[in-house]
């Protein structure tokens, strides 16, 4: 028997079997003996064979062959990578501008390592309505602009105003689509309105620390009306990168790749050498310093500390 995983509690894996029938399963324990290096061996958006056992319940005995799959460095020290979720249409990474502030790094990381797994990516800028100051809204546009020109959807949205909402609910339209985003973004609200009766709960946001509290602690797939799906996600403080080739790291800046092609040199690595056109373009303001410093941040990441405490979020 075959069916897709759409929640994963930690200790239970829900599968919805191909007649609609939610099976909770557990995994075999030799799936866990296969050289596996995450914290998690199934992940939602997986399709799975099952052993039915007498109690209803069952046994995820193997797992397909997966499309794509968005990673991150895991928190648990006894592994290296967290699945988020599998066989993706898109990755839709929630941020804000204000209450929290969304890192333009954590950005950047996301989009580069849904780039690397071949995940395209739509980023949707929530909570506009608390962008009321002419400051505020020229760095929206701003934000904007720098991502719409390297070739990202971006949208603009508000629960409370209902701006951008119904664009958001037709790019999703067909999709599976992944919702991230750091903790306290809105993540939560805006699936309440794309999904009614969802009932996530919403969580409110340190007015110490200006970050969002979890709210959601498992991930979960949700139908859309109109077909296709959301896999909700816990919120996550930081998006550590794993796996990344140093010279292949430009790849997933679309710009610093285009631009690249013009380096005198073919191994070129965009930090100091001569004839650099990327260093050229940064200092003529063609590529951005905001993005030029993530791409800095990846290719210097220590790859023998893959366990340290992440700084790439809020």
């Amino acid at each position: 028997m075959k069916g897709l995983v759409i929640k994963n509690t930690g200790s239970w894996y829900v599968v919805r079997t191909g007649g609609g029938e939610q099976v909770n399963c557990k995994i075999k324990g030799n799936l866990r003996l296969r050289g596996f290096r995450c914290t998690n061996p199934v992940a939602v958006g997986d399709v799975v064979r099952l052993e039915p056992k007498p109690d209803g319940t069952a046994m995820i005995t193997s797992i397909d062959e997966r499309r794509n799959y968005i990673i991150r460095r895991a928190s648990n020290l006894s592994k290296e990578f967290q699945i988020i979720a599998s066989n993706l249409d898109q990755a839709v990474l929630v941020v804000s501008l204000a209450n929290p502030v969304t890192n333009t790094t954590f950005i950047d990381r996301f989009l580069a390592t849904a780039m690397a797994y071949r995940v395209p990516s739509l980023l949707v800028i929530n909570k506009v309505d608390l962008l009321t100051a002419d400051d505020d809204r020229m760095l929206l546009d701003a934000v904007r602009r720098l991502y719409e020109s390297i070739g990202y959807t971006v949208l603009a949205t508000s629960t409370v105003t209902g701006e951008g909402v119904d664009a958001l609910r037709l790019s999703l339209q067909g999709k599976m689509s992944l919702f991230s985003g750091n903790s306290g973004v809105g993540k939560s609200s805006l699936i309440n309105c794309l999904v009614p009766g969802a009932g996530l709960r919403v969580g409110d946001v340190s007015a110490v620390h200006h970050t969002g509290m979890h709210t959601t602690t498992f991930s979960e797939m949700l139908d859309l009306a109109g077909g296709g799906a959301i896999i909700d996600t816990p919120g996550v403080k930081g998006f550590g990168t794993i796996d990344f080739e140093r010279a292949e790291v430009a790849h997933y800046f679309p710009e610093i790749f285009e631009v690249g092609k013009e380096c005198r040199f073919n191994n070129c690595t965009h930090t100091h050498e001569p004839g650099c056109a990327v260093l050229r373009a940064v200092e003529q303001s063609r590529i951005s310093q905001s993005r030029y410093a993530s791409y800095l941040s990846i290719i210097t990441d220590d790859p023998s500390d893959k366990y340290r405490k992440e700084d790439y979020g809020q």
